[in-house]
């Protein structure tokens, strides 16, 4: 990761406060956001920025420069109409990754007609699963088991597209072992859209595509190692 990654997050309640910190422990410089003034006293001494500040207010965005951050992280929770107006004002505002908590499945599909393409949910994403989403952009998701191994979901990095499986080797050069290959197929609209295949058994001679996704089984040390000499 590079020192200037740099990291907003909108709504520091229990959740929002966890992932800003769990991003600052890893290196990242960040800047949270709330307009609960109490709630922003409480980071001001652990990450690089702490401001109250009403996330609805495109203009106070615009005076924080957040679009020039690397992603930002909507995690309000108890108001709804906020999420919305501020995940609005970062994709009016350009800002390049725009990812918001979403309580429950009608709040999944508002967000996502909005579009808004990375939505969490805090029940099944605890905040160091998103800080690792945030810092390394191609892990998609990840479950976390016992002893530092994990089952990650990889975007095919920029090294390894066009190449096949028996030359990136991933068992012998990276100690990670593949599970399968989530491929997607992209068709017209009117066509009904792009379809999702699972290559269930991927062979040696399988060449990977842009579109992708790994799941592999290894540490978390082994898929870091793995991403940034192929990315």
């Amino acid at each position: 990761m590079h020192r200037s990654s740099r990291f907003a997050v909108f709504g520091v309640g229990r959740y929002g406060q966890q992932i800003a910190l769990a991003l600052s422990a890893k290196g990242a410089e960040v800047f949270a956001f709330d307009c609960d003034g109490s709630k922003i006293e409480g980071l001001k001494d652990e990450i690089a920025l702490a401001v109250t500040l009403d996330s609805t207010d495109k203009r106070a965005l615009q005076a924080q420069k957040v679009q020039e951050m690397d992603a930002a992280v909507v995690a309000i929770g108890e108001n709804f109409e906020a999420t919305v107006l501020t995940a609005l004002n970062l994709l009016d505002l350009g800002v390049k990754r725009v990812i918001v908590r979403a309580n429950d499945d009608n709040q999944q599909r508002i967000l996502t007609s909005l579009g808004v393409t990375e939505i969490l949910s805090p029940e099944s994403e605890v905040a160091n699963v998103v800080s690792e989403r945030l810092i390394h952009p191609n892990i998609r998701g990840f479950l976390q088991l016992p002893d530092n191994y994990e089952i990650a979901e990889i975007r095919a990095p920029e090294n390894c597209v066009g190449r096949t499986l028996g030359s990136v080797d991933l068992t012998a050069r990276y100690n990670l072992r593949l599970i399968t290959i989530r491929r997607l197929t992209e068709r017209p609209e009117e066509e009904g859209g792009d379809v999702e295949h699972i290559i269930g058994v991927p062979r040696a001679e399988t060449e990977l595509l842009p579109t992708d996704t790994l799941v592999v089984f290894g540490t978390l040390t082994a898929v870091k190692r793995f991403l940034e000499v192929n990315s």
